[in-house]
């Protein structure tokens, strides 16, 4: 792995990434508040520098190897973390309490360590809910239109933090996909805050919702998430669009543009993610209100059950007063999650239709070991790579999830605080329960419980094996600064 165009690639997107703070900068500029524009202005001219001085030297690169990718992108997911995190130490918070809100923020896991919101002002909020919208799709699309200009093939990057589930492929002209990505992530933008306004919500609190449920994020500039707006026609309009966050994109984009207007009817993973939204909203609905439910109840149900299976972790009422048994309808929602393709996090729900079979078919090879048992999804056939990479990640998600609740018990919170926090950081979902329940934080964790924290949204939106890899023995024996001169590598050069 050549380290210099690792850290030049990074450098670049880094570089690019200051252009967002513009955003903060104008609204700050609006409000008179200019010790906030100072901030925005110097961490994006400090960001712009680093960037510049990473990026030194770059040259288009004939090849990318497989480990260099994987090293752009968690390199890039890190260092625009750390930069994004910048101006919330200028807020008050400590280094590593911003370091994960701002982790938070690009992975849409959605968990806050914010205690009192109004300490903060309309372009703290803006920033906070930009850099959401930024890491649903946006970045995805960064690494598909931005990436081959530098002469890098946006597929070499996207296997590196995409499902190794199966799909469709994206397109085979990938900066033409990603464009029409792009078109489709800003219409349902411009959609979803166009109906929030009509529901009766401001123009600011209608876009910055709308930039964590696009995202399938959850950061609200209200301290009690939608809750706190007491606005049933805004949650309806929510529930429609955390459903589309956390629906394939690229399916998406096939029915919208009439390429196949059934595909949401032939899809076996969206209807699948469908019918357990729909299945855990109304059991949960039923449960509380100890029988067939009302509109009121159906709505807070289904609100809940699309923000969680879709990752988004925006919360409508205060689930953790809910019954056990409301509640365990909605951990499944948590343990499901969105789609392949989709902004929404979880272990996809592709990955437990594969999973599940396989199972199906490892019991009737027992009863019939010569049986020739191929395993199909949506008409097509699983190849055995692919199935070994979901069993895989399925795993290593189960297990990471486990291990790093042990931690949190050991470090004093109660088993349920503990485990749903590991699921909600791991599973980029946000939300868990006691503690760190929808109007709960996470600021009760101590330093190194938030690294910890940090460090697992981060696995977790990379899909952990992204991670790994980078810590293989193999990928550091093969760490160099860069290529030697042609002429050493020819053999050319002086002999000693």
């Amino acid at each position: 792995m050549r380290l210099r165009l690792v850290l030049a690639v990074v450098g670049r997107m880094l570089r690019l990434f200051t252009v967002g703070m513009v955003g903060p900068m104008g609204l700050a500029a609006m409000d008179g508040a200019w010790r906030s524009f100072a901030v925005y202005l110097g961490c994006g001219l400090g960001g712009a520098l680093v960037g510049t001085v990473m990026s030194i030297g770059y040259e288009r690169p004939r090849l990318l190897h497989r480990s260099e990718a994987m090293g752009i992108v968690a390199g890039t997911w890190l260092a625009t973390a750390v930069l994004a995190a910048l101006p919330f130490c200028f807020y008050g918070l400590s280094f590593w309490d911003a370091l994960f809100e701002s982790m938070s923020g690009l992975t849409t896991t959605g968990a806050t360590v914010l205690v009192d919101f109004t300490l903060y002002d309309r372009a703290f909020f803006f920033w906070r809910g930009l850099i959401q919208w930024i890491g649903g799709l946006g970045v995805i699309a960064l690494f598909l239109v931005i990436l081959p200009r530098l002469g890098i093939a946006g597929r070499q990057l996207f296997f590196a933090e995409s499902s190794s589930a199966p799909g469709d492929a994206v397109s085979p002209q990938v900066r033409d996909a990603a464009g029409r990505l792009w078109l489709l992530y800003i219409g349902f933008t411009a959609l979803c805050t166009a109906a929030l306004m009509v529901a009766g919500l401001g123009w600011f609190d209608a876009l910055t919702n709308t930039f964590g449920t696009l995202a399938a994020g959850g950061f609200s500039p209200h301290g009690l998430s939608i809750a706190g707006y007491q606005n049933p026609a805004a949650e309806w309009v929510l529930i429609l669009f955390m459903h589309l966050a956390g629906a394939s994109f690229p399916l998406q984009l096939k029915v919208f543009t009439g390429q196949d207007w059934r595909g949401f009817f032939k899809d076996e993973e969206f209807l699948v993610y469908t019918a357990v939204m729909l299945a855990c909203g109304v059991g949960a609905a039923a449960v509380n209100t100890g029988g067939l439910p009302g509109l009121d109840a159906l709505r807070a149900g289904l609100f809940q059950s699309s923000s969680l299976i879709s990752s988004t972790g925006f919360a409508s009422e205060d689930f953790n007063l809910w019954s056990d048994g409301a509640k365990m309808w909605l951990l499944i929602a948590m343990v499901v999650g969105g789609c392949a393709g989709s902004a929404g996090g979880g272990p996809k729900v592709v990955r437990h239709i594969i999973t599940g079979r396989l199972i199906l078919r490892e019991i009737a090879q027992t009863l019939h070991p010569r049986a020739v048992l191929p395993i199909r999804y949506n008409g097509r056939g699983v190849p055995d790579g692919v199935m070994r990479a979901v069993v895989t990640l399925t795993t290593l998600y189960v297990g990471f999830a486990f291990l790093f609740g042990l931690i949190y018990v050991w470090m004093g919170k109660d088993p349920i605080t503990a485990f749903t926090a590991s699921l909600a950081c791991i599973g980029n979902i946000g939300p868990g329960f006691n503690e760190v329940g929808p109007m709960g934080n996470f600021s009760g964790f101590s330093d190194l419980g938030t690294v910890l924290l940090t460090f697992q949204m981060w696995i977790g939106r990379l899909e952990i094996l992204t991670v790994i890899a980078l810590l293989h023995p193999h990928t550091w024996r093969s760490l160099r600064w860069q290529d030697p001169p042609p002429a050493a590598r020819a053999g050319s050069g002086p002999r000693g």
